[in-house]
């Protein structure tokens, strides 16, 4: 069982950046493909940002592209999604989760279907000014 734990949400005036970071349990982080979601209220949750097992692809939700950027240490079991000119579209929750299916399948590829995410953290506010 992976726990992941998000940090760094919050108010942010349009135009600003923020980071948030998320850090995993466990002893085989190595092991999972890892991503970002975020969802607003009534609406459904939707992909954000992904990073490979190790770290050779990322891919980017198309509203974001240029703006947000994917990281990852396995050494300290943490990835962080640094965003940048922040839009109030983009006000919502946050959440880190964490794909075992790419160990499974020994993929190098990002997968964004939500569905194969078995392990999510509890998300994070981000609220965009105007």
């Amino acid at each position: 069982q992976v726990q992941l734990v998000e940090l760094g949400g919050g108010p942010v005036q349009a135009g600003g950046s923020l980071r948030l970071s998320c850090t995993a349990s466990g002893n085989n982080f190595y092991r999972l493909a890892m991503g970002w979601f975020r969802q607003t209220q009534g609406e459904e949750r939707e992909f954000v940002a992904g990073i490979s097992r190790s770290g050779s692809d990322t891919q980017f939700a198309d509203s974001v592209k240029g703006r947000f950027f994917i990281s990852r240490n396995n050494a300290e079991n943490e990835v962080a999604l640094q965003m940048n000119n922040l839009k109030p579209e983009d006000t919502a929750v946050y959440y880190c989760a964490a794909d075992y299916s790419a160990w499974l399948d020994q993929t190098n590829r990002v997968r964004t279907d939500q569905r194969n995410y078995g392990y999510w953290g509890r998300g994070t506010q981000v609220t965009v000014s105007s």
